[in-house]
């Protein structure tokens, strides 16, 4: 190998290291359920701050970037979004429409704005992995509600190649003991349960 050869080889082998060293980001995009709201101290016992403890355990080289704001909606992300993406993203998790069912929000509109924020996402991070946490509605908004807003999730997933949590708050939502006195917000062992939920889809993407 000449030197020439052998420079430009150390070279390329060197970015390519330099590369794999830096950390990933993982961002979870969301309301207050991803903001960790209620709890003593959110960045630590809110589920996405219980991913990046569990991320750091096994070695893997990611960053936890937790971008939930309590009360957003759809609508509200959709107009934040490109503030939020000023920086680089490997996978974003977006958490959104909690707020739009409680409020009555169109499902039409809701879900516009899902793909709005989807297709910003990809036109700054071309290959970042999508993940969309999926939400159900109380019985109270009426059966064609609920059932409408349920379907709109794996529809989006489905027509846009997003990776699909079907159901977020699935084994918390609704039962006393993991919630807040308000019955909407997990309590940090609700967080705990919500964290495994989103565990066992995302880490098929790492």
């Amino acid at each position: 190998m000449t030197k020439r050869l052998r420079f430009w080889f150390l070279f390329i082998l060197a970015s390519v290291l330099a590369s794999a060293a830096e950390p990933k980001t993982i961002l979870f995009f969301g309301d207050s359920l991803t903001a960790g709201y209620g709890l003593d101290d959110p960045a630590t016992e809110a589920f996405p701050g219980l991913i990046e403890a569990r991320l750091k355990e096994a070695g893997l080289p990611y960053r936890v970037v937790n971008a939930g704001l309590s009360g957003e909606t759809t609508a509200g992300g959709l107009r934040r979004v490109d503030w939020i993406l000023r920086q680089p993203v490997d996978i974003f998790v977006l958490g959104l429409g909690g707020n739009d069912g409680l409020r009555g929000v169109p499902v039409t509109a809701s879900k516009a704005n899902l793909r709005g924020i989807i297709e910003k996402v990809r036109a700054r991070n071309p290959q970042a992995k999508i993940v969309l946490s999926g939400m159900q509605m109380p019985p109270s908004l009426g059966p064609d509600y609920t059932k409408a807003f349920a379907a709109m999730y794996p529809e989006i997933a489905d027509s846009m190649n997003a990776t699909l949590i079907p159901f977020l708050l699935d084994g918390v939502g609704g039962v006393p003991t993991l919630n807040l006195p308000d019955g909407i917000h997990p309590n940090a062992e609700g967080h705990r349960k919500v964290a495994e939920v989103v565990w066992k889809t995302l880490q098929t993407l790492l």
